[in-house]
């Protein structure tokens, strides 16, 4: 049982407008966010420390949850279906001072910018502010900048690749860093190809690097918009990948595709292609080999299923000039890079650095006359 001080001091705490809680271990100390501001207690064990914070955790669970004794069954049902919890259901997990419970709230889709602020006060880490940064309720709200300034402060330290693409992802939303730090990050990116997967992901129409439009673009313009204009999908994704932006994106790609060092980073920077020639990725995509993919790419018949683009494909093809029309051929190829294409090569390697874009040239080497024709 608890001494009868901390029993006391324990039961009026859990009494008051309580927010948030949690417990220092090492300190044997209990902290508390109420709405008078915060409170501590530091403990009296009576009995070994493990035993008797169990014994304190038993209290809170009773006085937070109304089951006595019944946390840890308690908690697992809570984190399985916090995903779907509402806000005052999360409120009462950030109040039983577990950090599995805390996790379960900073990842739930029902987190609101109120209770971000409190997840925040009882633990600050790059993981949970990337966790609260997916969402969109903390994007919009008063903690949204807070998150951020801390991420980019911490890409410093960061020691996954992956993590600082998605670090540098997040912060880019709109709104939460100012334009010097946006810059300091594209500039730090010549060196940590992460950060420029973060603006591919984030940024592809927008991204601060200057690119003139393709040679082409200017003779091919009223083809393209005319056709896109008509709904024509692919006429739309050419124009826009032939204007500067999308010189700029396509450049990019090819200097991440260079660089690469990471698995992680790989990954993230084909989900970075797939998204963006989205629009027209044909429902067969999903190659697992590059020469098949090239392939299937020359031959439209192949690769283009849906009456309707097959249709749009052919009416673009024939209003090109024909020296144009590689170009075509060479976004249909774009449009159908995916993860799949990494699957073979991942699968036999763990290899980083240079080892790792040796084990991917075969995909890269692939790709690289494709991007450079569309982006000379």
């Amino acid at each position: 049982m608890l001494t009868p001080e901390d029993s006391l001091r324990l039961n009026v705490l859990l009494k008051q407008d309580l927010r948030a809680l949690r417990i220092d271990e090492g300190k044997m100390t209990v902290h508390a966010l109420t709405g008078r501001g915060e409170a501590r207690i530091v403990l009296n064990p009576n009995c070994p420390d493990d035993k008797y914070l169990r014994q304190v955790r038993e209290v809170i669970s009773s006085a937070v949850l109304g089951v006595p004794h019944g946390y840890p069954a308690y908690l697992k049902r809570w984190t399985r279906r916090v995903g779907h919890a509402r806000a005052e259901s999360l409120e009462g997990l950030l109040k039983l001072g577990e950090p599995e419970a805390l996790a379960a709230v900073v990842h739930a889709s029902g987190l609101t910018d109120e209770l971000a602020s409190r997840a925040w006060w009882l633990l600050q880490s790059s993981d949970h502010a990337r966790a609260m940064l997916r969402r969109e309720a903390v994007v919009n709200g008063s903690m949204a900048r807070v998150l951020a300034e801390f991420l980019v402060e911490f890409l410093a330290y960061e020691e996954q690749p992956a993590q600082m693409v998605e670090s540098v992802r997040l912060v880019l939303q709109p709104g939460l860093i100012d334009e010097p730090v946006r810059l300091d990050l594209w500039k730090k990116g010549q060196r940590k190809t992460a950060y420029r997967v973060g603006f591919l992901k984030t940024l592809p129409d927008r991204l601060p690097h200057d690119r003139a439009p393709h040679p082409r673009h200017g003779d091919l313009a009223p083809v393209l918009e005319a056709a896109a204009g008509q709904g024509n999908v692919f006429a739309a994704q050419l124009r826009r990948s032939l204007d500067a932006p999308g010189q700029a994106y396509l450049d990019t790609v090819r200097f991440a595709l260079s660089k690469c060092s990471d698995q992680g980073v790989v990954v993230h920077l084909f989900e970075a292609i797939e998204d963006y020639f989205a629009p027209i990725r044909p429902s067969a995509a999903g190659h697992r080999r590059i020469e098949h993919l090239i392939d299937d790419a020359a031959r439209m018949d192949a690769c283009v299923a849906d009456p309707e683009r097959c249709r749009q494909f052919r009416e673009l093809d024939d209003a090109l000039p024909t020296e144009d029309r590689l170009l075509l051929e060479s976004l249909l190829v774009m449009g159908l890079v995916g993860e799949p294409l990494l699957a073979p090569i991942f699968g036999n390697t763990d290899a980083v650095g240079s080892g790792l874009r040796m084990a991917l040239d075969p995909v890269t080497g692939g790709l690289f006359p494709h991007l450079d024709r569309l982006c000379p």
